[in-house]
């Protein structure tokens, strides 16, 4: 793996404090979520981040369905308040039943 910049770490720990952050939330607030896992490549941010909500099964998945643009725009206002602006938030955060290792 190739050793991050400096502007790349301040972006992985950008990332990791949103997510933290959203995923503690959602937890609460979100019945049958598991896990929120994400995917970048620090070249492409922010265009490239993907965020996602794990759930235990499709039942649950879509129960929450409802509120994902809520998750969506919570995603957008936590990395504006950052400093980071998404140009197509609903692109940046899904909600899934796949884990990290699928």
């Amino acid at each position: 793996m190739k050793k991050l910049s400096a502007v790349q770490q301040k972006q992985q720990t950008l990332v990791f404090s949103v997510a933290d952050t959203l995923e503690a939330e959602a937890l609460k607030e979100l019945g049958g979520m598991v896990q929120c896992w994400f995917d970048v490549q620090y070249h492409d941010f922010p265009a490239s981040l993907l965020l996602r909500f794990q759930f235990e099964n499709e039942e649950r998945l879509s129960e929450a369905t409802p509120q994902l643009k809520v998750w969506q725009r919570k995603l957008s206002a936590a990395l504006l308040k950052k400093g980071v602006i998404l140009k197509q938030g609903r692109q940046h955060l899904i909600f899934t039943v796949e884990s990290p290792e699928d």
